[in-house]
């Protein structure tokens, strides 16, 4: 793994998003993998290891996570930037098109960008997310994003991040602890905290908690590159009914489920690394 990072232009000027890197820098197959709401691009380290030898991987921390800049004004913090930030990335790699692995918030941006004409996206994974968001779960997650408190030890945060994070599903002890090691950072004082700005619950609460329903079919239906949807069984998020209906419209998208996981597989097993490099791949077949 390398880490890097680029320079972005926002609506109050510039900031750093950085990125892990993976596999052959000069291989011009590119896989961009990019991650959920609190979380950050380490998320991706079991499959970008995995996909190492066909791709190069590239895990951005989207502004606001991980490595990346926190922004000064709370509202920056929305699906344009984002996008405008990953266009700018891949202008930084070099590269005319890319496939897409996203997860929740890191399929939304896929789904923007795969929207658009002549979009760089050539092949696409949206991992438990798709074009209507079910209420009942944004606000579940309402209730906690941005209340999460300081932890005097990894240990407390790990109980923290088992908490929250349970419709990961059956993890191990292991991978509880490492979801917990690249989602929290140490502060300057001592303790951690959980690795996202807190002021990103602003423009969520405008963006979600204040709406009556999220779609975002017509978007959707623009979509033309090959389309894979991963869907935790037990999502709250991506209803089991909206993700057959994504297999019939727009893109027509496969259906993958994976059982005993809510929102959202994190790839920390093989079958689901096997199920996305088996989609990812095919075109080689």
């Amino acid at each position: 793994m390398r880490e890097n990072s680029v320079r972005c232009l926002g609506p109050h000027g510039l900031h750093t998003m950085a990125y892990s890197e993976w596999g052959d820098a000069a291989n011009p197959r590119v896989l961009v993998c990019v991650h959920g709401l609190t979380r950050n691009g380490r998320d991706f380290d079991v499959l970008a290891n995995a996909l190492a030898s066909d791709y190069r991987v590239i895990c951005p921390d989207i502004v606001g996570r991980g490595r990346s800049d926190r922004l000064f004004f709370p509202d920056d913090y929305a699906l344009p930037v984002y996008a405008n930030d990953i266009i700018t990335l891949i202008a930084r790699l070099g590269v005319d098109s890319v496939h897409w692995l996203g997860t929740s918030m890191g399929g939304l941006i896929g789904m923007f960008l795969s929207s658009l004409p002549a979009s760089p996206i050539a092949r696409m994974v949206l991992n438990d997310v798709g074009p209507l968001i079910a209420m009942d779960a944004l606000q579940r997650i309402g209730e906690y994003l941005g209340k999460a408190p300081d932890f005097a030890s990894l240990d407390e945060a790990e109980a923290y991040v088992r908490t929250v994070c349970a419709p990961f599903g059956k993890l191990s002890d292991a991978q509880w602890r490492f979801m917990t090691v690249v989602g929290t950072r140490p502060k300057a004082e001592g303790g951690f905290e959980m690795n996202y700005d807190r002021a990103l619950a602003q423009p969520y609460q405008k963006a979600f908690l204040e709406a009556t329903e999220i779609s975002l079919w017509p978007m959707y239906d623009a979509i033309r590159c090959p389309t894979m949807v991963l869907r935790g069984a037990e999502s709250d998020i991506l209803l089991r009914e909206t993700a057959v209906e994504m297999t019939l419209r727009g893109p027509k998208a496969k259906l993958v489920e994976v059982p005993d996981v809510g929102h959202a597989p994190m790839f920390l097993d093989e079958p689901q690394v096997r199920a996305v490099q088996d989609f990812l791949l095919a075109e080689r077949g």
